[in-house]
């Protein structure tokens, strides 16, 4: 029931350090952190664990990673990481206000509405100057950063073709026509990004 996979182990730490400058400190405390596409459960015990000052609400649209970060959850004991819910990001949202919402490795992996919708979601829940943080591979300027992202990007369409890997340009662009300002990139392990966008 438990799923683990090697890349949360590979990439919390430095995602970590993106995460401890971005989100809401510890005063005032109660915030909520909404988290899309939980996969495992490996990053919400992890980031609840280092930011216990913040209420941590792991979601995923598969019933089995659910599953998965239940049990992570169970096995750990943190009283701020939430009992995590079934969400497709395209579906209404669990709630109707979060500090901040974070979504890890989901852009390449779904169809090109699931990015509008995250956009769209994290309008209507975060207050002016909330982040959504956004980490994964990504294009820019319609070029791959790296030829390992490229071979990922055909080998994702062979998969589906519906999948792929996004040009931050685009993506940037249709943030801020949501009034979603890109704030912060930050080159991570593996020639991936972490995004940072803000509530304007």
């Amino acid at each position: 029931m438990k799923r683990q996979w090697p890349a949360p182990l590979r990439n919390r730490d430095p995602i970590l350090d993106v995460l401890r400058r971005v989100l809401p400190g510890p005063a005032p405390q109660d915030r909520l952190v909404l988290e899309i596409a939980a996969g495992t459960g490996q990053h919400a015990v992890y980031f609840a664990a280092a930011l216990p000052w913040l209420r941590w609400l792991p979601t995923d649209p598969d019933p089995a990673a659910v599953a998965s970060i239940a049990a992570w959850r169970d096995e750990a004991g943190l009283a701020n990481l939430l009992d995590p819910v079934a969400l497709d990001v395209t579906q209404p949202w669990p709630v109707d206000a979060a500090d901040a919402v974070y979504c890890c490795n989901m852009l390449h992996i779904a169809p090109w509405p699931c990015t509008l919708a995250l956009l769209d979601g994290a309008r209507s829940v975060l207050p002016t100057g909330a982040p959504l943080v956004v980490y994964g591979p990504f294009q820019r300027g319609g070029r791959h950063t790296a030829p390992s992202n490229a071979a990922f990007d055909r080998s994702l369409r062979e998969r589906d073709p519906r999948w792929g890997v996004r040009d931050l340009d685009v993506v940037a662009a249709e943030a801020r026509s949501r009034g979603l300002a890109l704030d912060e990139v930050v080159p991570m392990p593996a020639n991936n990004l972490t995004v940072v966008f803000r509530r304007t």
